[in-house]
């Protein structure tokens, strides 16, 4: 492998040209809307603007879910927004999200329009705002610990080990090597979890499941990086069960293709039941 060794950091770093990878011509390191564009509004108070990446799917597991136990003010459009291309730093969407990323959500349901934005944070706002898939009292720290433990724990999945192995124009043997050792040491800290009960949290299906899943999850089932045989998923059996069992929820199968352009069926937007 190729190993950068020679770099001297300079006194004041500056971007030059794009530094190559995937998204790389969009990559900027600074914030804010570059061109004009609204967010288109369907007919249902709960309004997604997203893309089926694991942050992404994420929500639309979890309205899915709520749609699911009969909860029909769940209903919600969901609209493409194609990080590839920029989408995500239309003005509309930076109004939603001032920090460019999927998914964000807007509640129409309330006298002003209630932006909701962060993965795990839409989570919560529909968990509290319909009373499900939270469990109450211990049970409910517990989630929450789960909960912040993914979305502190996937960046060095994601930014780190998805980068380097997938992404990046060059695989150097140093980013690579670290980025792995934390992703299986975190897939480590999930079979254990995993040995002792039935869901992440508890023996109760709860939100912590449904950030976890589609990240760690989809990883062991080798739909993320294609890295399955190189993280040796097969040595984490606890987590394997647990990915199985949730794959096989109707509203895991149903939110996994919404905001899809990939993959089998996919469902670039959503805006009915009829859709699928």
């Amino acid at each position: 492998m190729s190993q950068q060794s020679s770099y001297v950091p300079p006194k004041v770093w500056t971007q030059q040209g794009d530094n190559g990878g995937a998204f790389a011509s969009i990559n900027r390191p600074t914030a804010g809307a570059r061109f004009e564009k609204a967010l288109p509004v369907g007919k249902h108070a709960l309004q997604l603007y997203s893309m089926g990446t694991p942050n992404g799917v994420k929500v639309t597991v979890m309205l899915e879910e709520l749609l699911e136990l009969g909860i029909d003010d769940a209903d919600y459009d969901a609209y493409l927004i194609n990080i590839s291309e920029g989408d995500q730093f239309g003005s509309g969407f930076v109004a939603a999200n001032p920090n460019s990323k999927i998914p964000a959500l807007i509640d129409h349901s309330g006298q002003e329009p209630v932006r909701v934005f962060e993965s795990g944070s839409i989570l919560l706002y529909l968990a509290e705002k319909f009373g499900q898939l939270l469990p109450d009292g211990i049970q409910k720290v517990e989630c929450m610990n789960w909960l912040f433990w993914q979305m502190a724990s996937a960046p060095f999945v994601g930014g780190g080990f998805g980068h380097f192995y997938n992404y990046a124009p060059e695989k150097l043997e140093y980013p690579i090597n670290r980025y792995t050792m934390e992703t299986k040491r975190q897939l480590d800290v999930l079979d254990q979890q995993l040995a002792q009960h039935q869901y992440v949290a508890g023996d109760e299906y709860t939100i912590a499941d449904i950030a976890i899943w589609p990240w760690y999850g989809a990883l062991v089932l080798g739909e993320l990086y294609g890295a399955a045989e190189f993280l040796d998923v097969k040595s984490y059996p606890h987590v394997i069960v647990w990915a199985e069992k949730i794959a096989t929820r109707p509203a895991v199968k149903r939110g996994s293709r919404v905001n899809r352009t990939w993959g089998e069926e996919p469902l670039p937007e959503r805006h009915s039941r009829d859709d699928f």
